[in-house]
C-alpha cells in the first residue's frame, strides 16, 4: 500500500511541474501540450483495452465467480458513467480556463495568451479547485491498479503525470499573472494535485467497505472504465483544441499507444 500512496502522490504532484512551466513564457506552447495530452490518452486506451480488462477478466474466472464477463463489464460500465456523471455535475475546467484567457490564442498559435487581469486570480483558483475535483478519481484509479498490478500501476502513474502537467500550468499561469507571485501560484497547483491522494484513500475504503475481497478485483474493470471515458471525453478534445495542427494530436496518440504497447511486450 506504501507504493501505492506514493505512486499517486508523485503523479498528483506533477501539477507542481506544470506549475513551474507556467512560469516560463516560452514553455507554454500548444503544439506541447496537445501532443501531451494525445500521448497521456494513447496509454491510457492501449493499456485499458490490451491489458486491465483481460487481467480483471481472467481474474475472476480462476476465483470462480460466475458471469466474469457480465461482472467485467458492468465494472466497466459503472467506470465509465462515474466520469460522464463528473463531467455533468463539474463545470469544464477547459471551458473556465478559456473564460480566464488561460485557452484563448495568441493570434498566431505560440503561447497560450495570457491576459494581465485582476479576475485572472479568482479564475485561477476556480480552476484549481475544478481540476482537484477531477483529481480525486484520477487518484483512485491509479492507487487502485498500483494494488491489484503494480506493473499496470507505474503505467497508469506515467499517464495521469503526463496530463497532469498541463492542469498545473492552467491552474498556476492565471494565478501568476495577475499576482506576479510564483509561490501563489506553485501552491494553488500543489493544492489541485493533493486531490489526488486524499481521493484515492477516500475512494478505497469505500471500495473495501462495499465490495466482498473475491470481487475488489472489478476496480481493475472500473479503472479501464473511468480511463478511456476520460481519454475519450476530455484527453483527445483537448488535445484538438491545443493543437496548431492536427499531426500533433495524432502523434501523440500513436506514440502513446506504441510505448505502452512495445512496454506489455517487453513484460
Amino acid at each position: 500500500m506504501i507504493w501505492a500512496i506514493a505512486a499517486t502522490v508523485l503523479a498528483g504532484l506533477a501539477t507542481v511541474v506544470g506549475g513551474l512551466l507556467a512560469l516560463h513564457p516560452g514553455m507554454r506552447q500548444r503544439g506541447p501540450l496537445a501532443f501531451g495530452l494525445a500521448f497521456a490518452a494513447g496509454l491510457m486506451i492501449v493499456l485499458s483495452v490490451v491489458e486491465i480488462l483481460p487481467l480483471s477478466l481472467s481474474t475472476l474466472r480462476d476465483s470462480g465467480v460466475g458471469r466474469p464477463l457480465w461482472w467485467t463489464a458492468g465494472a466497466f460500465a459503472v467506470g465509465c458513467a462515474l466520469v460522464v456523471l463528473i463531467d455533468a455535475v463539474l463545470p469544464e475546467p477547459a471551458a473556465t480556463s478559456g473564460a480566464a484567457g488561460v485557452d484563448a490564442g495568441d493570434g498566431g498559435g505560440g503561447g497560450l495568451g495570457l491576459q494581465d487581469n485582476p479576475r485572472l486570480r479568482r479564475s485561477g483558483l476556480l480552476i484549481a479547485l475544478v481540476i482537484g475535483a477531477h483529481n480525486a478519481p484520477e487518484g483512485l484509479m491509479t492507487f487502485l491498479t498500483m494494488l491489484e498490478s503494480p506493473e499496470l500501476g507505474v503505467g497508469l502513474a506515467v499517464a495521469i503525470a503526463i496530463h497532469n502537467v498541463p492542469e498545473g500550468m492552467a491552474v498556476a499561469a492565471p494565478v501568476f499573472a495577475a499576482t506576479g507571485r510564483r509561490g501563489t501560484a506553485i501552491l494553488w497547483a500543489t493544492v489541485a494535485g493533493l486531490a489526488e491522494p486524499v481521493g484515492a484513500l477516500a475512494g478505497y475504503f469505500v471500495l473495501r467497505a462495499v465490495l466482498p475481497p473475491e470481487l475488489l478485483v472489478l476496480t481493475l474493470a472500473l479503472v479501464a472504465g473511468m480511463m478511456i471515458a476520460l481519454s475519450l471525453r476530455e484527453l483527445i478534445p483537448a488535445a484538438r483544441r491545443y493543437q496548431t495542427h492536427p499531426a500533433q494530436s495524432l502523434v501523440g496518440l500513436a506514440a502513446g499507444a506504441v510505448v505502452v504497447w512495445t512496454s506489455l511486450a517487453l513484460t
